[in-house]
């Protein structure tokens, strides 16, 4: 522009039905007048009434679910800026935000850097959206998961992820979640140090399972009391473990809890029985008149077999105790005893938290099941 026709423009809102324009030109000042009723068209979808006594943000919500529902928008569709629906509507970015994060939780829309915001999904009926990342899937694990989901409504829908005791993929998995769901239930596993990655969450909406970690202590949890559990069951099943001369432990470390070792051990001591614990079964040969306590699966097939091989009968030559009950261990070589936690309740349990948005820290209950290898 010349310096002739250099313009000082100022613009006005004096509602969202008219503006005016200040221009000042060679000291000489212009009004314009002009109507707003032909709304921009990247906000065409957003309606804003103030006479209703419904919040601002819930409104951008509802016109969202209204466009939605009407058809106008659809997955991959751009919806207005945070910026362009305060200018339209002369609204505070922090009332924008909380209509965005809340349609972003329900992953109704997803934010590409440097883009904007777009439509993810068309399922505007669903109440929860439910972020769950478990160690690993098994027998049990699917028990649970399964009490999990059985205990919502058909409003809620639930995304499942495994980390496999790999703590990258963790991290990765728990910071690709943020913000896009209601809720956010994390199995820790064996990991420490988990309150940096987990304090990027929305701390009203974590739930931890399956392990009491010191430093999430102020996060609602449903867990197992390792220690206890194998201690508790133990001193139940005492009678018939008097038959037996001595008690082993193949423990193999890694992934496992070391609470179950640390309860075995103490059993054994306070009521001095023999006992060995090992790391596994390479060098080991099954002798008449051992119990076996077996973390883990891979192990149990190995000693079921060992004992087959030396005509030794489980339950009688041989004890035999397994962990995390399935219905294959109840047929298995005539059943195979367990001491496991109620997998079944601990999914209940954990839903009617995160339905209630219930703050407690909840052990789950764990028993001896016997069967004939003990």
């Amino acid at each position: 522009m010349s310096e002739k026709w250099r313009l000082n423009i100022q613009i006005y809102f004096f509602n969202r039905s008219y503006r005016w324009v200040q221009v000042v030109k060679n000291q000489s000042i212009f009004y314009f007048w002009f109507t707003n009723q032909s709304k921009n068209a990247f906000v065409k979808n957003i309606q804003i009434d103030d006479t209703l006594g419904v919040p601002k943000y819930r409104q951008i919500i509802n016109s969202i679910y209204q466009a939605i529902n009407d058809g106008e928008l659809k997955i991959g569709d751009k919806i207005p800026s945070l910026n362009q629906i305060c200018a339209e509507f002369d609204l505070s970015r922090d009332t924008v935000m909380v209509a965005f994060n809340e349609l972003k939780a329900k992953g109704i829309i997803n934010s590409i850097p440097g883009k904007g915001y777009y439509i993810n999904s068309v399922d505007i009926n669903l109440d929860q959206k439910i972020f769950v990342l478990f160690d690993e899937l098994n027998a049990f694990k699917e028990d649970l998961y399964t009490a999990l989901v059985n205990g919502f409504d058909d409003k809620s829908s639930v995304d499942i992820y495994f980390h496999h005791f790999n703590y990258q993929v963790y991290k990765s998995l728990i910071n690709e979640s943020i913000g896009k769901y209601t809720s956010y239930v994390i199995m820790p596993a064996t990991f420490e140090n988990n309150a940096g990655i987990i304090s990027k969450l929305p701390k009203e909406k974590v739930y931890i399972l399956d392990r009491l970690k010191s430093d999430l202590k102020d996060y609602p949890v449903v867990y197992q009391d390792f220690e206890g559990d194998v201690y508790d069951a133990l001193c139940a099943g005492k009678d018939l473990l008097s038959k037996y001369t001595k008690l082993i432990m193949i423990f193999p470390g890694g992934k496992e809890p070391e609470g179950r070792m640390i309860g075995f051990e103490r059993f054994c001591k306070e009521n001095k029985i023999t006992y060995e614990i090992l790391r596994n079964t390479l060098h080991k040969e099954v002798e008449k008149g051992e119990a076996y306590f077996v973390p883990s699966d891979r192990n149990l097939v190995k000693l079921v077999k060992m004992a087959a091989e030396k005509n030794l009968e489980l339950g009688k030559d041989v004890g035999l105790v397994s962990f995390n009950d399935t219905m294959l261990k109840e047929v298995v070589a005539g059943g195979i005893t367990t001491i496991s936690t109620d997998f079944k309740l601990m999914g209940k349990t954990l839903a009617e938290m995160i339905i209630n948005r219930e703050h407690a820290q909840i052990k789950n209950p764990a028993s001896l099941i016997v069967r004939s290898s003990l």
